[in-house]
């Protein structure tokens, strides 16, 4: 296991790095090493909250300080920097945000009540439970005490709404692109496809139970642990359908996976 204390304290040492670039208005620490749920392959996950961008050689001379390995500039997803810390041999990796893009994410689902095919309310989460290790001016505390707030239901609502449909109502559901995935003998299809469709159906479980959507990973521990309301054979549906070995049995654990969970919103008054 990851030694908890010794992650964090790398993690307040790469901090103060970025504390001394004038850009820099906060850092905070996310993931599993600030949950307490560290193990032995976890990342170090800092967001670095910055006015302007900061300087590529700025941002190299941090990452390959002390670096066994370092990736600078990685635009695949969010906009960030990885590397392997040479004495620890954890993976650090960093993410830069813009201050009014992480208020307008939080705006979106907590005003505005909008939904996303999936991880809708990721970001929220995402910034209830990081723990700041600098604050320059307080900014990132009022962010974090303007997210503390009840999951609005007409956000919950509008989750369930955007997301049920496209599981299995739609001619272009997820359940109907899985079964033709299946007459075609495309198993990079279906693995595509059942990828969104679970991504939805932990959306809906997640806005059903007023949660933040906690992520993509441990989504089974996380509904076993903190949602009240899930379908008794979730864990068994999902292990069904994602270890499937057989076409057929991809198109009944599809079936399966969504009966559990139209029996759980039409028990909640959820579905017309």
């Amino acid at each position: 296991m990851m030694s908890e204390n010794r992650a964090v304290e790398l993690a307040r040492k790469v901090a103060a790095c970025y504390a001394e670039q004038p850009p820099v208005l906060a850092v905070a620490l996310a993931g599993s090493v600030a949950a307490g749920m560290g193990d032995a392959i976890s990342d170090i996950d800092l967001y670095v909250y910055s006015m302007t961008p900061l300087g590529l050689d700025e941002r190299r001379a941090i990452a390959e300080r002390d670096a066994a390995r370092a990736d600078v500039d990685n635009r695949f997803w969010e906009p960030g920097d990885e590397w392997i810390d040479r004495e620890t041999g954890i993976k650090v990796d960093v993410m830069f945000r813009h201050p009014g893009w992480i208020e307008e994410q939080l705006d979106r689902v907590l005003r505005q009540h909008q939904a996303s095919t999936g991880y809708s309310t990721c970001f929220w989460h995402n910034v209830l439970n990081s723990h700041s290790l600098y604050d320059r001016d307080g900014w990132y505390a009022r962010l974090q005490v303007g997210a503390q707030q009840p999951y609005p239901e007409a956000l919950r609502r509008a989750v369930i709404a955007k997301n049920y449909p496209i599981l299995n109502q739609k001619l272009s559901a997820y359940s109907h692109q899985i079964e033709s995935a299946v007459r075609r003998d495309d198993w990079v299809s279906i693995n595509h496809r059942v990828a969104a469709l679970l991504a939805s159906y932990f959306d809906i479980l997640f806005a059903l139970n007023r949660l933040p959507h906690p992520g993509e990973k441990r989504l089974l521990r996380a509904v076993e642990e903190r949602c009240e309301k899930y379908p008794p054979s979730m864990r068994a549906d999902v292990e069904h359908l994602v270890r499937a070995n057989a076409f057929e049995a991809v198109i009944t654990g599809a079936a399966a996976l969504v009966a559990g969970l139209d029996q759980l919103l039409m028990a909640e008054g959820l579905l017309e």
